[in-house]
């Protein structure tokens, strides 16, 4: 009897094995149970379409990263007005004009601009910057525009980029541009520093020496003199707003390609006989609100000239011969503006042949003056 019950247990256990050769259970991924829908002919046809190229493949979309509180849209982060005291994080690498104007930003690190590349534009304008690492500008490779107006800048940044075509820099503290300051930038072509508690002593031999600017404003400073060795290549040269005394024989020898000069707004009395003889090409000539008791010598002989800014000075006579040249034919291009108003001078006393190379009557700004 004990025989035959071993025997009949040991069928029992053959049957449940040859029935049933599960494994043990195993925990699987989502995935997993996603397969078991895909019979071995759905697999082998998949398996086959990946390898003809016909397999369908979700993309997933990439989603720019846009600094928190950021707008960006097509190359163009605005991070202004917003508070910031730090550079943000997260700014697309393919940014090309970044505005950070209107914050609280006090520093410039090392790598706030990382990876930018391709950045064309900066605009930094109205922060609380006093810092800048050395370092900061060095990823920038392509920028040509840089707006760092209204800071607390005491020196021009260092190792500004070479690409650099155009620098605004007015309004800081800036006292001192020493020699290379803008060394290594033979593109750059605009500098506006004005507004700056500068003094002539404050630019050093070689503060400019490489570039070849067309255009340089250092307006509303402390200089008491034409700036030395500025760029030869100056078109437009703005030193309005100062305390200019004179303009002296050799203080604009240098700048022949001069078409515009701002002067205005200064205490100047005196200008040199022969000064401006060294301007052959000048259009403007902007003297007004200063001490001048006679029109300028030379201007007769300037060929291209067509306006002089002369109103509210001390001027109180005005001579046949102090604006046109005495022979036909030798000014090139006749005035278009010539304003003499606010100065003690009598329009009734002044000559009409004075004015006999002035294209029109209206060109000429005349006024009463009130001392």
């Amino acid at each position: 009897m004990l025989q035959h019950c071993t025997l009949l247990l040991l069928l029992c256990v053959a049957r449940l094995l040859s029935t049933s050769s599960a494994l043990p259970f195993e925990q699987r991924g989502f995935w997993d149970f996603a397969m078991d829908s895909i019979d071995s002919g759905g697999m082998k046809t998949m398996m086959r379409d990946e390898e003809e190229g016909s397999a369908v493949e979700e993309i997933l979309p990439d989603i720019p990263v846009c600094p928190f509180g950021c707008h960006c849209q097509l190359s163009v982060v605005q991070c202004s007005d917003l508070g910031l005291t730090e550079v943000p994080k997260n700014i697309p690498l393919d940014t090309k004009f970044l505005d950070l104007q209107n914050n609280r930003i006090t520093e410039l690190k090392e790598n706030d601009f990382k990876g930018l590349t391709n950045l064309y534009g900066l605009s930094l304008r109205n922060n609380l910057i006093s810092k800048v690492h050395p370092k900061t500008f060095v990823p920038l490779k392509h920028m040509q525009k840089l707006y760092f107006s209204k800071n607390l800048l005491t020196t021009v940044p260092k190792n500004l980029p070479a690409s650099l075509v155009e620098i605004r820099i007015h309004e800081n503290r800036i006292k001192k541009v020493e020699a290379g300051a803008f060394s290594g930038l033979g593109n750059m072509n605009c500098i506006e520093m004005g507004a700056n508690p500068i003094h002539n002593s404050g630019f050093e031999p070689g503060a400019f020496k490489g570039l070849k600017l067309n255009y340089l404003r250092i307006s509303e400073s402390k200089l008491t003199g034409v700036p030395k060795e500025l760029p030869d290549s100056l078109h437009e040269l703005h030193l309005d707003h100062n305390q200019i005394q004179a303009v002296e024989l050799e203080d604009l020898k240098r700048y022949k390609n001069l078409y515009r000069l701002g002067l205005s707004f200064n205490h100047i009395r005196n200008i040199e006989n022969g000064s401006l003889s060294f301007l052959p090409r000048l259009r403007e000539l902007h003297l007004d609100n200063n001490r001048l008791t006679r029109v300028p010598k030379g201007l007769p002989e300037m060929k291209y000239l067509q306006v002089v800014y002369l109103h509210s000075n001390n001027i109180d006579q005005v001579g046949t011969n102090d604006f046109c040249p005495r022979g036909f034919g030798m000014k090139r291009t006749f005035y278009n503006g010539i304003s003499l108003f606010s100065n003690p001078v009598n329009y009734w006393e002044v000559q009409p042949a004075t004015f006999r190379c002035v294209s029109d009557r209206l060109a000429i700004q005349f006024g009463n003056y009130k001392k």
